[in-house]
């Protein structure tokens, strides 16, 4: 059995288990774990590719990750009180909001310029169907363990 078939059985095994066996509220370690499984088996990287794939993806979503807790404490918090803040204020968080996305779409840019020296532009595209993928996925097992409670 090669290496990646290998590696792709047991990322779907891992997958599989920490689905069956996930708690109430799955902690973001678990989340990770079926994300980083997930896309090993979906773009069927080489020991090599997989090696160098890791480190660049990991400080993207590190970022990213940066990024999306600046969003809610400085952004997304103020945003519920919109109807109370001056005009000012709300030139003022659509400013930042619209650097922070900004931010996003640089840190994204930053990923694949590096990736192009790692992953063929196909395993690329292949990865953010795999992102898309994997929050669909994540958004079905939620709804089904809300309906069972």
């Amino acid at each position: 059995m090669n290496i990646n078939k290998y590696i792709a059985t047991l990322g779907l095994l891992l997958f599989i288990t920490v689905v069956s066996f996930a708690q109430d509220r799955p902690d973001r370690e678990k989340i990770k774990a079926l994300k980083v499984a997930f896309i090993t088996e979906r773009l069927d990287l080489s020991s090599k590719e997989a090696q160098l794939f890791w480190p660049i993806y990991n400080e993207h979503e590190s970022n990213m990750e940066d990024l999306r807790v600046k969003e809610w404490s400085q952004v997304r918090y103020k945003i519920k009180q919109a109807s109370t803040l001056s005009e000012q204020e709300a030139d003022d968080l659509l400013g930042l909001y619209t650097a922070l996305e900004k931010e996003k779409q640089d840190s994204y840019k930053r990923l694949f310029s590096k990736l192009k020296n790692v992953l063929s532009s196909k395993k690329t595209l292949l990865l953010i169907q795999s992102e898309d993928d994997f929050k669909r996925k994540l958004m079905q097992m939620y709804r089904q363990k809300q309906r069972k409670n």
